[in-house]
């Protein structure tokens, strides 16, 4: 009886046991979240952790989609899609990417905050659908979007006063990132995003406006906006340059990055192939019964990158009291600086220019050449390298690009030419400039040459260009004359003059690229082009006569003419970018698409802005657009004239006296222009920027004489814009006035160096004047770094002191932006690095990627006798163990093999046992009764 019970007091204690852990956990399960709330109270740590945690899980799901993009790119890259075609010529340089991803994971990073960490910690998301203040220079600064919303530190030395930065920073100084490649487009009116902060206008096809749906873009293109190749009317006073000239100073001021991931996250949507909107993915809807869709649905499309600190992100630091819209970035300076030239960051700048010149030169190709002048290099991996390859190259389905300050001077080959003519015209001063001024380091004849080009640009688009686009009466309504540069104008290019307004010229583009003889006549050799035969082909550039054939085809070919039923020819709304493969593209729908991505109002929104009177009905439209068809066709898609893309309403406007825009789209680039040249510290014609002699120089130079000065032809038009006939209308190059450089000629005082004695090893000095002093600036060779002062003050007494000092750099030690692709090995040098390749590979053309020499490196061979030699004895040996174990192992069981009357011992079988009787089997060719065997070994 004890023993029961003591048996029943065990199992008591034992379920009382298990009832006692199981209540400790419950109890523990219902405290654990009230201590991590009581600590969150106390110090905020469970929402800064959860804060880090969302930052962390948003870098991984941005970074995952970006990796499925550029798989997904690299798996059909032999056979481009016109869309993927378009994305890469949107593809931004590295600079811009990064900041491009790092709002993509900001954006990522608040919506999981909103969605989950507050609601986690049990509490509502705050009023004002803003984040708290530091939780979002938290995520900013977790993100990396806080560097690049910061104001930049602006460099106080002489130079940063006589040449502006390559990236358009500290431009003015009190506003440092003005007009700053990667900061956000200026919005002169509000959006009028769907939500208020980021949904597209047509976003939810449900939304009515003044009681209408927006019409979709592909149905508009085909109703108002597409002309038949055949239709196009041409235009009897300007050239074909004057529509180049301004795509050129488009991509000059102007470029706003798509998306970074354009394929979402695993098992998400992929924008190729969705037709659903789902950001980044916003497609444009084709009709049903629309030809040439291919049965498809839609065409793809990415909605651009929002800048950091925008749309979603929340609001501006220091104002929560509402939240701030989606805002776009500019890749690029917003000044008319040259940097389709030179690039807007340092990055790209470095790529671009000759290091190893004394007279501060830019790269050019080293594999072709046209009649002894330069081409635009070929871009190195990874840059761009997704053009297409002469017909019949082997071995590739994609060529390289040539590498410009911009990306997209592949683009077609006009763009290509003007691209090439201001890298040669730079080289040519450079080469000049050093020759006048000995001293002068290679850097100096660079910035100078440099600042040069990029006044040769402000005067060409502001004096020939723009008053010819605007017409006389308005560019004096809208511009004006210049009263000097004005610190308080914000110089920022707007969104709606890079997403509407300056894209007018794709209603001036020609279907064809014609192509002269040296009689300005059809070339034999060399009949014009479709369009959809010269996107992205550098090789029509190289191998088809360079660029004198080009050039003449543009002075003496009449662009497209604006006409309202004829704004846009098929190369453009059908065949956009299709390099011989299936598929469409179509611009007009692009260009409306993104403004509505964008967020731009509508047409009368953009009037009222301008100061012009608001168009309520058919008959008001028709005061604007004298056509009636259009009008009745716009109001037929529309509904209300509010409703109108701005893009369609100022390019359907009838064009002023002398102009080639309506009212709407002559303020809209007239104020911006202004903007440009006024708040530009930089301009050629603001006080201190050139001496008075330089200036009248300058004035004297125009785009014919670029021309004379870096092709073959010997005869221009006074007036490249004007369209001319051959010979009539053209003048000998002699007689086009240019530059005389002895204006920039710099002379020195014997001895004059303020008491520098020698100069700097692997290093530079130059004088700069400052007001009441002179200085001497210092700069290292490329690949070495300054240690010591950048700037000493000249004494007027002179005296010595300590210069500073260059030291090598180490790129191999870089591990952000290795100089050297994975595949080869960094070896620093003096003031540079060698990217070294192991047998069989050889550096390739860039010098930084290893490629397949085709060759058996030497150590092969030995490698190949050591092989053969080890699998002899393998092979030997083997057969040694083989007949070692047949013949020693177990006895076998098959009969001895009996041959010219003798019993031979089989398998197994000692010779000591020898056979056994009856135990031989039939000669050689008898069958055996049970099988055979084969002897091996004997």
């Amino acid at each position: 009886m004890a023993c029961v019970l003591s048996v029943d007091s065990a199992v008591r204690m034992r379920v009382l046991a298990v009832l006692g852990v199981a209540l400790l956990v419950a109890c523990s399960h219902l405290l654990f979240p009230f201590i991590r709330t009581g600590q969150d109270l106390l110090w905020g740590k469970g929402r800064d952790s959860a804060v880090t945690r969302a930052v962390e899980e948003s870098r991984r799901m941005v970074d995952e989609a970006i990796y499925h993009t550029m798989k997904r790119d690299l798996s059909e890259r032999d056979s481009p899609s016109p869309s993927q075609l378009l994305s890469f010529s949107k593809l931004p340089e590295p600079t811009s990417r990064a900041v491009s991803r790092a709002a993509e994971i900001m954006e990522a990073s608040v919506q999981a905050v909103k969605t989950r960490v507050y609601g986690k910690l049990g509490r509502s998301q705050p009023p004002t659908d803003v984040l708290p203040e530091d939780v979002l220079s938290t995520i900013a600064n977790l993100s990396g979007c806080l560097p690049h919303m910061l104001p930049p530190t602006c460099p106080d030395t002489c130079l940063a006063n006589k040449y502006r930065l390559i990236t358009g920073a500290c431009t003015n100084r009190d506003h440092p990132r003005w007009g700053a490649s990667n900061t956000a487009l200026a919005r002169w009116l509000p959006p009028a995003y769907e939500d208020g902060i980021s949904e597209a206008r047509g976003w939810n096809p449900h939304i009515l406006y003044n009681g209408f749906p927006l019409p979709p873009v592909r149905e508009v293109t085909r109703q108002v906006i597409r002309v038949s190749n055949e239709a196009v009317t041409e235009d009897d006073q300007y050239s074909d340059l004057l529509m180049v000239w301004g795509q050129y100073i488009d991509h000059d001021i102007a470029f706003t990055p798509q998306s970074t991931r354009k394929v979402a996250s695993e098992g998400e949507a992929d924008c190729q192939l969705t037709c659903k909107n789902q950001d980044p993915c916003f497609p444009i809807q084709l009709p049903t019964n629309g030809s040439g869709t291919s049965g498809r649905s839609c065409l793809p499309f990415y909605r651009s990158s929002a800048a950091c600190g925008t749309g979603i992100q929340g609001a501006f630091f220091g104002n929560l009291t509402s939240a701030n819209p989606r805002q776009q970035m500019n890749g690029l300076t917003s000044f008319l600086d040259a940097s389709t030239v030179y690039g807007s960051s340092p990055a790209l700048e470095k790529q671009l220019r000759n290091w190893t010149s004394a007279e501060g030169l830019l790269r050019v190709n080293t594999r072709h050449w046209d009649a002894g002048r330069a081409y635009l290099p070929f871009a190195r991996p990874p840059g761009p390298t997704g053009c297409a390859p002469e017909p019949g190259t082997r071995g590739t389905a994609q060529a390289p690009c040539f590498l410009a300050g911009d990306g997209r001077a592949s683009e077609v080959p006009a763009l290509t030419a003007l691209h090439t003519l201001w890298l040669r015209e730079h080289n040519r001063l450079a080469v000049a400039l050093k020759a006048l001024n000995a001293h002068w380091s290679a850097n100096t004849a660079y910035q100078e040459a440099r600042k040069v080009v990029g006044a040769l640009h402000q005067i060409i688009t502001m004096r020939d260009y723009i008053p010819k686009v605007l017409g006389p009466e308005a560019f004096q309504q809208h511009v004006g004359p210049y009263e000097g540069y004005d610190p308080t104008v914000d110089p920022t290019v707007s969104n709606v003059f890079s997403t509407a307004a300056f894209r007018f010229g794709h209603a001036t583009v020609h279907p064809l690229v014609r192509r002269l003889d040296a009689s300005f006549r059809e070339h034999p050799a060399l009949p014009p082009l479709r369009l959809q035969d010269a996107f992205f082909s550098p090789w029509r550039v190289l191998k088809e006569g360079g660029l004198d054939p080009l050039v003449r085809g543009l002075l003496s070919r009449p662009a497209k003419l604006q006409v309202q039923d004829q704004l846009m020819n098929e190369e453009l709304t059908e065949r956009l970018f299709v390099l011989g493969s299936s598929g469409m593209l179509d611009l007009a729908s692009i260009n409306l698409q993104r403004g509505r991505d964008h967020g731009l109002p509508g047409y009368n929104a953009w009037r009222r802005f301008c100061g012009l009177p608001a168009l309520e009905t058919r008959a008001h439209l028709r005061t604007a657009t004298a056509n009636a068809s259009i009008v009745g066709r716009m109001m037929d898609l529309y509904g209300h004239p509010d409703n109108i893309d701005v893009w369609l309403g100022g390019l359907a406007e009838t064009f002023l006296p002398r102009a080639r825009t309506g009212p709407l789209f002559a303020c809209l680039i007239g104020r911006q222009m202004k903007a440009l040249r006024d708040g530009d510290r930089f301009w050629w014609e603001s006080s201190g920027v050139f001496t008075e002699a330089q200036r009248h120089q300058l004035a004297r130079h125009s785009l014919s004489r670029v021309i004379c000065d870096n092709t073959g032809l010997p005869s221009v038009p006074p007036d490249a814009f004007l369209v001319g006939r051959f010979p009539r209308d053209f003048e000998s190059c002699e007689n086009i006035p240019g530059l005389n450089l002895d204006a920039w000629r710099e002379v020195l005082p014997q001895g004059d160096a303020c008491g520098l004695q020698g100069g700097v090893d692997n290093g530079d000095w130059a004088l700069c004047g400052e007001p009441g002093q002179r200085v001497l600036v210092f700069s290292c060779h490329h690949g070495f770094r300054l240690h010591g002062p950048e700037q000493v003050a000249c004494s007027p007494r002179g005296g010595r002191f300590q210069p500073p000092v260059c030291r090598d750099v180490n790129e191999c030690e870089d591990a952000a932006q290795p100089p050297c692709h994975p595949s080869a090995r960094c070896r620093n040098t003096k003031g540079s690095f060698r990217c070294e390749c192991t047998e069989p590979y050889v550096p390739g053309e860039d010098g930084t990627t290893c490629v397949d020499s085709g060759r058996l490196p030497k150590a092969s061979w030995v490698s190949v006798a050591l092989g053969a030699l080890l699998v002899g004895g393998l092979a030997g040996l083997t057969w040694t163990v083989v007949c070692r174990w047949t013949h020693a192992g177990r006895k076998s069981s098959l009969p001895i093999v009996q041959t010219g009357g003798a019993c031979l011992p089989g398998p197994g079988t000692s010779p000591e046992t020898g056979a056994q009787p009856g135990a031989c089997t039939r000669g050689a060719g008898q069958d055996p009764a049970y099988g055979s065997q084969t002897l091996l070994c004997r």
